[in-house]
This record gives structure tokens, C-alpha cells and sequence, in this order.
């Protein structure tokens, strides 16, 4: 159920009554030790209204049934946040674990300090992330407890001060701690946190509504205690098991009602709330029963929620009844496991009053409803030590909360460093990133964040990206974002001198044929290109070979790619005795001719393969798509042969590649491994490395079977850590 406590809004503190609802003797006395010190403190230091302060969170608290440990945290809490005493202090007086929860709310208190709220309405997800950091920011949940309940005597202290540090003060609680509190269940701190912020916010609205009630809220609580023992002894009567408990509409409460629902006052009929909790279905129904015939019903406001539960698993009976002296009343009927539903499951009570989706809670909404749980297993808890780890464990997320010199919160991964935080805000702040500040100290790019700290970030306009900033071992970012925005950065950069390159090529070869470089937007299709600049980026980058889009231009009078597609289709008419230790090949009608492959491309088996005659050096076997080829043929096209693989092959053929990777220890390891495991011979390898961009090029000479050998091989080095592109080479 919904702790409700004796309120004392509209009474003053009285010294001396604070400790009235404790069920210990010893317990009291104990607090009243530790108010002593804390009196002698307070007066030495002429600030008494902190022991004042500390008694009435006390007071607040008692009715949440805390541990004594709790309590003394926040009779200590003010004097603390006033700095009268230090942690060391605090040990000696309450062991280890009253520092540990003061500092606690202490940290809580960043978001106060930072007032991000003058900054404008903030939007939802920074509402939100502000609630999870005030959670991740404390190590044990009580401190939130002892945050509000020092929220709440906050808001009584600011009524006597200026407006504008009412409506601050009212704004803070509003959006932040009124949803904390009704998150966490606690409906009595929720209501007087959102009714002394509504009153301060709409200052009009609050004393029209109040004084339509005609009564102050002591009154109304006496109505609905009377109303709630009349009906507890009517269903004692009636055999019914049940509890029943009731508690008034508060202002604020009435107020949204009136908003959402577009109705007046006097057309609402649950300005006062009561709530039955029934041991079976059937005593559901039989309550109701009882309601019904001890007062008169309003047919318009009754509703099955058992019968026909809401879209969100939602499940009760509501009616409404006109009780003593005319005053209409709510009823609320449902079983013990409707109201845990209710109350911890996807019908939660705090996931449609704030808005959220029915059945659509989040991993954070699942810690919320451990935290809710937490209260009622306060008994269970003490010296089980393995239950307080598990729910530690399911509540404290693995993030971490920081702000920005605005005062918005960011909500980055554990671990995330300053760069990760630039790039989060903008790519074009990381980019240009060159220092950066955290709470007014130079830290450097490899610093984990923590929660709660202020982060500015350095920026300078001439500022580029670094390529070590991928190297992992370096440390300098922590999360995926972050470091595609850095591999788009470079990748765009390469893309520009590519596109220069490509652009260049491709004008001084059609240049040669007569041919504008516009005209190359007719084969875009054929290269399955979108604009021209991605076809002459992707020539300057090696992906799409220059012969290849001069061929598909060439004006229609000059056929030799047409010749070398119609050869190449031809099959040799007869087999030709294999060329020494080189040769593989059948070359079309003509036998013991001396065959040598070009070392201008380096054809392996799978290749498409032409022939073309020497002086004097038999027959030259060439890739189809060999450029050399193309031009030899431009001038000789009556040299061009029919070749072939035969079905013996050897396994000696040379390939070259160029492996292009970050500089990196352990990669020239990693790329020999991948030779070694696949088997493939190693005739040559260089190695290059450039210490101002960190950048390796490795070139590697092979003996291979045949292209499938070739295509698995480039697959396996493409895979390698750090490695960007890996093509064949001529040389």
C-alpha cells in the first residue's frame, strides 16, 4: 500500500514531538543523543534552524518505517551540507556508514548547484537523465529517501523568500523529484512535493482550488478516516476480508484532472479516494456489494477493470458514491495481486501517470520497480547481505551521467572519455576537439568520466582527427559512436584526394579518344555508381579500374574491348603442349609454342585469360582486364589468341599484394599467421610504416594455387585488426 503519514503541512515543527512515532524506546533515545551534539553544534556555529531542519526530515522519514541508520543521516544532513562538521567526524559519531550516506546526498546535490532548469523548459530525455543520474549517483538507495524528504522541507523554507527563488526552487521539484518520489512509490513525499511546487508555480490557480474545497486538508483526512472505519466494520459484518485505506485528492492532483479531462470542479467525484484490498476475486464483488448498499452509486462513474482490465494489464473495480454529509467518494476495489500488478508490473501506477506506454517499460523502469521492492523488504534485508548485492546489481546502471557547461545531462556508456562526450554533442566539436576542461581542470583524452562532473570541451577551427584516436590500445575513445564518426571523418577525407585522382585519370585517358568527361555519366549504371563523383572516387581508389570505364567509352568505331570479350568467349579448338614449368594453358590452334605468363598482371587460375603473340617470345597470357593488354591490342589486334586453363595445375603462381593497415605492434604477426594458416608460400615482403599519421602499407609476394586460393586469402587479411584495404599489384 501507499505509505500515508499524519500530515503536518499546515501545523509548525514543534521541538520536542519529532520523535513521537517511533516504536522504539531505545531508538529514541538514541536520536535524542544525537540531537544534543547536533544542538551544541548548531548554536556554536548561531545556525539553529539546521537542527530544526534535520528533526523535521526525521520527522518525514519516520513515516517510511527507515532504519536508525537513515534517520541519523538526515538529522545530520543540513549540518553537513552547511559544512559545520567533516566526514571524520561523522565516523566517530555514527560509524562507517553515516558518512557514506551523507556524502551521498551531498552528491546529489550537484543538480541544484548547476541549476540547469534557468536555461530554458528542459525536454523529457534530459528530465529523464537527470532522474537516472540522481540514482546512479548514490551507492544505497536510503539517500534518495533522505534527498527528498530535504526537498520537501526545502520548498517549506522558500515560502518566505523572493519569487524568483520559489519558482527555481518549484521548478526543480516539479520535474525532477515529485517523479522520483512517485517512481519510487512513495506516495506522501510525491504529493507534498507537487503540491507546495504548484502552489509556488501557479500561485492562483492553487488558492482558487483551495478555497472551492471549503475545507482544510486535516478536515478532509478526518472525513475519509471516518468513512474508512464505518466501512472497514461493515465488511468485518459481512464476512468480506479486506483492508481498507483511504487518502484525499491533493491540489495538484485535482488540478491535472481538471486540465486533462476538461472538467470543472464540481463536476469531479474523486476529490476524496478510497481503496480495498480483498484476499480473493470473489471478495471483490462481494465489497462492492457492500458499498452499494450502504450508499448511493453514480452509474456514470463505475467501472469492470476486472471484467475487462485495460490495455496495460491494469485490473480494479472503480465506483463512485455520494457518502456522509453528500460528499462523493471514490472507490477503488481489487485483490492483493491486482494491487502488486498494479504497483510493480506493467500497469504500474507511476507508468501512466507519467505518460509512458502501457507494456513498454525499459530496463531502467525494471531497476525502478527493484528500488519500489526495496522498501517493503526493509525488514528482510537486515543482515542479508547477498539480497542487498542483487539488487544493487539490478538497480545501478553501468553508466555514467555528466553535464555540459549548460547544465544538460549527457548519458554516455561507463568509461567514455572527454572525446566521447565531444562527439555525443556534435561531430564537428569532435573533430576540431583539442583540450578539454572537467570541473575547471585540463584533463587529458583518455580520462573516464564520472557522474556528475561538468564537462567543456576545447575546440579550435583549424583542429583535425587524429587516426591514433582508433587505435583501442591508446584509449582515446571508449564508445562505437564516437569512433565511426572519427573512421566517416577520414574516410570522407581519403574520398576527396580519391575523387581528385580518379578525376584526373580519367580526363587524360578520354582526353586521347575525344571523349568529355561528362559522357562518363553514361556508364554510371553500369558500375552501379549514383553520381559521376562516386565513380571517379572509386577509380582513384583502386575499386573500379580505369580501362575498364575508358572501354565501356570508347566511340563505337574503336571495338577492341568488344575483340577481347569475343576472343576470351572462344574456346581453343585443340590442346597445345604445356610451355616448360610456366605454363598452364591451351592456346587455339597451335601447339609447341612457347607460353610465359605477363608479369604485368599476374594471371592465376579462375582468371579470365587472352593470349597474345610476341616476336620471339611465343605467347604472352594476360588477365582480360590487363591494361597493358588494352594497349598492345590497340596497336596489334591481329595478335590477340584463345586461351584457357588446363585441367593440371601446378601450384606456382606469383601474386603480389598491398596490404594498407594502422601502424600497429603485433601486425605483421597477425598478417604472416593468416599466410602461414593458409598455406600460402611467401616470396617476398616489405613493410613500411609512417609515424606521423601511424599508418602501415606492407607489400607481399605469394605463390598461390588459383583465385579461389587468392579470394580466401584476401578475405582472411581483410578481416586482420586495424587493416583498411587489400589489392592485387603488379609489382
Amino acid at each position: 500500500m501507499v505509505w500515508v503519514r499524519s500530515t503536518h503541512v499546515d501545523k509548525p515543527h514543534q521541538q520536542g514531538d519529532w520523535l513521537a512515532e517511533l516504536d522504539s524506546d531505545a531508538r529514541r533515545e538514541q536520536l535524542r543523543e544525537h540531537a544534543e551534539r547536533l544542538k551544541a553544534l548548531c548554536q556554536q556555529a548561531k545556525q539553529p534552524h539546521l537542527l530544526l531542519k534535520g528533526e523535521e526530515m526525521v520527522e518525514i522519514l519516520i513515516g517510511l518505517n527507515l532504519d536508525q541508520e537513515s534517520l541519523i543521516a538526515a538529522l545530520y544532513s543540513p549540518a553537513f551540507e552547511a559544512q559545520l562538521f567533516d566526514t571524520e567526524q561523522a565516523l566517530a559519531w555514527g560509524g562507517n556508514s553515516l558518512p557514506i550516506l551523507l556524502e551521498a546526498v551531498q552528491q546529489m546535490q550537484t543538480i541544484s548547484a548547476l541549476q540547469h532548469f534557468q536555461h530554458g523548459k528542459p525536454s523529457l530525455i534530459q528530465i529523464d537523465n537527470v532522474r537516472r543520474m540522481l540514482l546512479a549517483m548514490v551507492t544505497d538507495v536510503r539517500a534518495v529517501l533522505i534527498k527528498l524528504a530535504e526537498r520537501i522541507c526545502f520548498l517549506r523554507e522558500v515560502k518566505a523568500l523572493d519569487e524568483e527563488t520559489r519558482v527555481l526552487a518549484a521548478k526543480e521539484c516539479h520535474e525532477i523529484y515529485a517523479p522520483l518520489a512517485n517512481r519510487l512509490g512513495i506516495g506522501q513525499l510525491k504529493w507534498e512535493l507537487e503540491d507546495l511546487a504548484f502552489r509556488y508555480l501557479h500561485p492562483s490557480t492553487y488558492k482558487a482550488i483551495a478555497a472551492q474545497l471549503h475545507e482544510r486538508r486535516i478536515d478532509r483526512e478526518s472525513y475519509i478516516q471516518e468513512f474508512v472505519q464505518g466501512l472497514q466494520q461493515a465488511l468485518d459484518a459481512e464476512g468480506v476480508k479486506a483492508t481498507v485505506y483511504g487518502r484525499p485528492k491533493h491540489i495538484y492532483s485535482i488540478w491535472r484532472k481538471m486540465q486533462k479531462k476538461h472538467l470543472s470542479f464540481e463536476e469531479l467525484f474523486d476529490i476524496r479516494a478510497v481503496r480495498i484490498i480483498t484476499e480473493s476475486l470473489k471478495d471483490c464483488y462481494g465489497a462492492l456489494g457492500v458499498v452499494h448498499s450502504m450508499w448511493r452509486h453514480i452509474a456514470s462513474e463505475f467501472d469492470d477493470y476486472i471484467a475487462t482490465p485495460k490495455a496495460n494489464g491494469y485490473q480494479s473495480i472503480h465506483s463512485v458514491v455520494l457518502g456522509p454529509d453528500d460528499k462523493y467518494v471514490e472507490i477503488q476495489i481489487r485483490t492483493q495481486a491486482m494491487h502488486d500488478d498494479a504497483e510493480l508490473g506493467v500497469a504500474a501506477h507511476w507508468m501512466y501517470k507519467e505518460g509512458g506506454a502501457a507494456g513498454k517499460g525499459t530496463g531502467f523502469e525494471e531497476k525502478i520497480a527493484w528500488l519500489r521492492k526495496l522498501l517493503a523488504w526493509h525488514d528482510d534485508m537486515a543482515g542479508n547481505d547477498g539480497l542487498v548485492d542483487e539488487i544493487r546489481s539490478q538497480v545501478f546502471e553501468d553508466r555514467v551521467y555528466v553535464f555540459t557547461p549548460k547544465g544538460e545531462v549527457i548519458d554516455l556508456p561507463n568509461g567514455a572519455t572527454p572525446l566521447d562526450f565531444a562527439y555525443y554533442i556534435h561531430s564537428q566539436v569532435g573533430h576540431r576537439c583539442v583540450g578539454a576542461k572537467v570541473d575547471g581542470h585540463i584533463v587529458p583524452f583518455t580520462y573516464h568520466l564520472k557522474n556528475g562532473e561538468r564537462v567543456d570541451i576545447l575546440t579550435q577551427k583549424s583542429a583535425q582527427p587524429r587516426r591514433d584516436w582508433l587505435n583501442p590500445a591508446n584509449g582515446y575513445l571508449q564508445t562505437s559512436r564516437a569512433r565511426s564518426k572519427v573512421v566517416t571523418y577520414f574516410k570522407k577525407l581519403d574520398r576527396d584526394k580519391n575523387l581528385k585522382a580518379g578525376k584526373d585519370m580519367l580526363e587524360a585517358e578520354l582526353s586521347k579518344l575525344n571523349v568529355p568527361l561528362s559522357q562518363a555519366e553514361t556508364v554510371l549504371e553500369r558500375f552501379n555508381m549514383v553520381h559521376l563523383d562516386d565513380l571517379l572516387a572509386a577509380i582513384g581508389a583502386g575499386d573500379v579500374r580505369l580501362h575498364q570505364v575508358v572501354n565501356q567509352l570508347r566511340p563505337a568505331d574503336d571495338n577492341v574491348a568488344e575483340r577481347i570479350e569475343r576472343i576470351t568467349a572462344r574456346k581453343p579448338k585443340q590442346a597445345a603442349t604445356k610451355a616448360g614449368k610456366q605454363s598452364d594453358v591451351t592456346v587455339e590452334g597451335i601447339g609447341n609454342l612457347l607460353v610465359q605468363f605477363a608479369k604485368c598482371c599476374q594471371p592465376v587460375p579462375g582468371d579470365s585469360i587472352l593470349g597474345f603473340v610476341t616476336q620471339g617470345r611465343g605467347v604472352s597470357v594476360h588477365r582480360s582486364d590487363c591494361e597493358q593488354l588494352t594497349h598492345l591490342l590497340e596497336q596489334h589486334p591481329e595478335r590477340a589468341l584463345a586461351v584457357s586453363w588446363s585441367q593440371t595445375k601446378r601450384g606456382n603462381y606469383r601474386v603480389n599484394l598491398r596490404i594498407e593497415a594502422d601502424d600497429r605492434n603485433g601486425l605483421l604477426h597477425d598478417i604472416t599467421s593468416v599466410l602461414a594458416n593458409e598455406k600460402a608460400n611467401v616470396a617476398q615482403l616489405d613493410s613500411h610504416s609512417d609515424a606521423a599519421t601511424r599508418q602501415a602499407r606492407v607489400a607481399v609476394g605469394l605463390i598461390i594455387a588459383d583465385t579461389e586460393n587468392l579470394q580466401r586469402l584476401l578475405n582472411r587479411l581483410t578481416q586482420i585488426k586495424g587493416v583498411h584495404n587489400v589489392v592485387r599489384t603488379t609489382q
